[in-house]
């Protein structure tokens, strides 16, 4: 599905990736102050939510990754961990996007052969 969704795009950088799928941050400015807001979901839907499902399947059946090691450094419980695993999902679908474009396996992943 998600192949089909997203990843049959061609994108020029891992920013454009993370856009169509709507999980990049929301940006707000006003002075002085800058910060981000949370996540734009502008993008497509269906890959946002289904990036999200697999950040969580991601934590349960590759818990060797590097993805899921920065994960359990940051995070303990709670609402925090939620919003962590929305960052998980952006930097999962990035590193999916790297294999099939480069071929670079995600640092740790266990993959099966077809």
């Amino acid at each position: 599905m998600l192949v089909r969704e997203a990843l049959y795009r061609s994108f020029a950088t891992r920013k454009q990736v993370a856009a169509y799928a709507g999980l990049t941050p929301s940006p707000y400015a006003s002075g002085d102050r800058q910060r981000n807001q949370g996540i734009s979901k502008a993008g497509n839907s269906l890959s946002r939510k289904s990036m999200i499902e697999l950040a969580w399947l991601w934590l349960g059946y590759q818990p060797g990754t590097g993805l899921v090691r920065w994960f359990v450094e940051r995070v303990g419980t709670g609402r925090i961990r939620k919003i962590t695993a929305v960052v998980l999902a952006r930097k999962l679908l990035v590193a999916l996007w790297r294999h099939l474009t480069t071929g670079l396996v995600p640092e740790g992943a266990r993959l099966k052969a077809v």
